[in-house]
């Protein structure tokens, strides 16, 4: 049986049980930032040897030179060639659907002129170089390859380079199709925190990148944390969220699969059911405990919902949508008749899945939009990854005499009001008649 908390929002102490529930710390211990902190550390001064000797010893590989770990441009499309038809059509497909969503996200630049000819603006230009990391053995994920490497192609990225692990020399194929379908230019089978590393601070075989992207371990994310500032970074992920909400009419057997979607990922994933109908909760309990035996990772299920997973009885949708407000998840499904009456009302969620027909499944794959989400609780304040984070915008201002005269008037006023006499004096050069 499956221990799945059960909570009412009645209950005096609803928003503490709930704050209790969704706490999540990352396992990144001071151990582990310190041999992170060493990995670094040796990749920026040792460069290529550094690397082939963590990628040997981690990966139990024997390399001699970054050379020899490097995939070439036809390997991969040997990989595609190799799929079986329904493998590459699924992800051929699946690109030319997160192709066209990200197509409509491309931010142009633009620009205006004041009536004293001044022109002001926006110049969006494309960032140089992304490295994109890929899991490799058997978290190998070939969507993550598509949903991070489509949006930098569409911004615009001039070159993006793909590391994946590839322990005791074991390659996933489809990763390998998917790079070349999206058109990757250059893949070492280097990972963890030297991969990392690799890529924020340059060797003499792996270029430095200006942004990384991509999912790994507790390694990845702490060394992606610690690299912050010498490259940007897309996030640093938690354990995946589901939450759904139902009326009630939905089969239970879809949901009860729904919240397994996410709970199968990992022990720490999320999975949360709210609802104002306590019958359909019990349908729903039944449910897993009907189909949990069937599932091949059922031993992670039941961890994730034992240890996380709820199912929730609100007063009615109203406050539902309250609650899943303060949640805002990394993905939010509107089991409804009509979730787009519902949908303007969400603040916060990484994705929302409107609808009894549109499993969250669907987004992880073939949807269109990104499947990199904020999780705990940060869709509060960020996005999914987009065409956005891999474009950067510069300010324009040109400004003709008139216009220099006017605003160098207003400039040197607020700049001797702060003593910055050389900011006045600079703004006071270019007034009119100077």
């Amino acid at each position: 049986m499956i221990n799945i908390k059960r909570i009412k929002s009645t209950d005096a102490d609803f928003y503490s049980q709930l704050e209790h529930l969704l706490a999540w710390e990352d396992a990144s211990d001071d151990a582990v930032k310190q041999r992170v902190h060493e990995i670094l550390a040796q990749v920026r001064t040792r460069g290529d040897a550094a690397l082939v000797e963590y990628t040997n010893r981690f990966d139990r590989l024997s390399a001699s030179t970054v050379a020899e770990l490097e995939i070439p441009q036809r390997r991969l499309q040997q990989a595609l060639e190799d799929l079986p038809t329904d493998q590459r059509s699924a992800l051929e497909r699946a690109a030319g659907r997160v192709r066209a969503y990200h197509e409509h996200q491309a931010v142009k630049s633009w620009s205006y002129t004041e009536d004293d000819g001044t022109v002001l603006g926006q110049q969006v230009t494309a960032l140089d170089r992304v490295g994109l990391y890929v899991p490799g053995g058997k978290a190998a994920y070939p969507s993550s390859v598509l949903m991070n490497a489509i949006p930098a192609k569409v911004a615009g990225v001039g070159e993006l380079i793909m590391v994946v692990p590839t322990p005791e020399g074991v390659v996933n194929e489809l990763v390998l199709a998917a790079a070349a379908i999206v058109g990757v230019d250059r893949v070492f089978c280097i990972g963890g925190a030297q991969a990392i590393a690799a890529l924020a601070y340059g060797t003499e075989s792996v270029p430095r990148v200006d942004k990384i992207v991509g999912p790994g371990n507790i390694y990845v994310a702490t060394a992606k944390a610690m690299v912050y500032g010498a490259v940007g970074i897309d996030m640093i992920a938690g354990p995946s969220e589901i939450l759904v909400i139902c009326d009630g009419h939905t089969d239970p057997d879809w949901i009860a699969m729904d919240l397994f979607s996410q709970a199968e990922h990992d022990e720490d994933a999320q999975a949360i059911l709210l609802s104002a109908d306590a019958d359909f909760l019990d349908q729903v309990a039944a449910s897993v405990e009907r189909l949990l035996p069937q599932m091949e990772r059922a031993d992670i299920i039941r961890a994730s919902l034992g240890n996380r997973g709820a199912l929730v009885q609100v007063r009615d949708i109203d406050e539902a949508i309250e609650v899943a407000n303060f949640i805002a998840p990394e993905h939010l499904e509107l089991s409804l008749a009509q979730p787009e009456l519902l949908a303007p009302r969400i603040r916060h969620a990484g994705a929302i899945f409107m609808g009894r027909y549109t499993a969250e499944a669907l987004g992880d794959y073939c949807a269109g939009p990104n499947h990199v989400l904020p999780t705990s609780r940060t869709a509060r304040f960020s996005s999914p990854l987009g065409v956005y984070d891999f474009q950067k915008r510069s300010s324009l201002i040109m400004c003709s005499s008139a216009g220099a005269a006017e605003l160098g008037r207003i400039a040197s006023v607020l700049a001797r009001g702060e003593q910055l006499t050389a900011h006045a004096r600079s703004a006071e050069y270019r007034l009119k008649g100077k």
